[in-house]
């Protein structure tokens, strides 16, 4: 199954519903960063969130950041969404695993642990809206659901979840988001608990071979569906030479002198794909010149 997310109202407009997919997409995150299964797990979570999170933005240039920082082994998470769900992320330490929960489940609040969730929204402003609150579980759904109820004020469901198969590879991945709209009714807050109330974890719909759309129909019931363009998603890092070069640049002029001064020049490695872009000494010292000039 192709990567997507489904979009949809329910009873007359008063609900949203988005549910996806993203299986291929965190299995790219798997091959980039070699992760071991609970980083992994943490990881798909959040760029599911993230994707999710995308269809609530307006236009094209926009984009949403995720930013968890605990006490836990997994040091921090970050993840990236454009408008269309292209989505790239990574975690501080990739290379840690901790026991299983008493559920047998992958224990990602012990990853976590204590600290903050920081959701960062770039709308094209000239300052970016910035949320911060507690993390509530460290079970990334639950934070994200906390999330929307104290900052922006939202009554908000998120459900996320990856499984992985014995050999470390992800099986599958999904998720859905709803969210109750101003003015929505008795009746309709009464639907999203019922709807919620008995379903399948989101792994087991998807293995059974539930689309985004089937899980839609699941937890609504046909109540008054209305459906609408899906969306693609994928793993989409936007790093490149150009943008290294900026970062180089950023340094300021000294500590770009310093490194400049190195025989075997400079290398960078992005953080959301792992890519390698090598600056020889030559180069460097054109980039100061080129600095001074500007």
């Amino acid at each position: 199954m192709k990567d997507y997310i489904a979009k949809a109202t329910a009873l007359s407009g008063q609900i949203i519903i988005y549910a996806a997919v993203t299986t291929n997409t965190v299995e790219r995150a798997r091959e980039l960063h070699q992760m071991y299964p609970t980083p992994l797990v943490a990881l798909g979570r959040v760029l599911t969130g993230a994707a999710l999170m995308s269809q609530t933005l307006k236009e094209e240039n926009q984009t949403i950041t995720i930013q968890i920082k605990g006490d836990g082994p997994i040091g921090g998470i970050v993840a990236v969404t454009d408008s269309k769900a292209g989505v790239r992320g990574y975690v501080h330490n990739p290379f840690f695993d901790v026991p299983l929960n008493e559920l047998g489940k992958f224990d990602i609040k012990k990853a976590v642990g204590q600290g903050q969730l920081n959701v960062v929204k770039d709308l094209g402003l000239k300052e970016p809206y910035v949320g911060h609150v507690e993390l509530v579980s460290g079970e990334i759904a639950e934070d994200l659901t906390y999330y929307y109820a104290y900052s922006e004020q939202t009554p908000t469901v998120m459900n996320l979840g990856v499984l992985i198969g014995r050999e470390g590879i992800v099986l599958n991945a999904g998720g859905f988001f709803i969210q109750l709209l101003p003015g929505a009714t008795e009746e309709a807050i009464q639907a999203v608990e019922d709807g919620i109330k008995d379903l399948l974890p989101i792994t087991t719909l998807i293995d059974q071979g539930n689309t985004p759309e089937d899980i839609i129909r699941l937890v609504f019931n046909e109540k008054d569906l209305k459906f609408y363009e899906p969306c693609s998603v994928s793993y989409k890092c936007n790093c490149s030479r150009e943008r290294m070069e900026r970062n180089l640049l950023s340094l300021g002029r000294d500590d770009l002198t310093e490194i400049a001064e190195d025989e075997a020049g400079a290398e960078l490695v992005c953080h959301f794909c792992n890519s390698k872009y090598h600056f020889a000494k030559e180069e460097l010292q054109n980039l100061i010149k080129d600095s001074s000039t500007d």
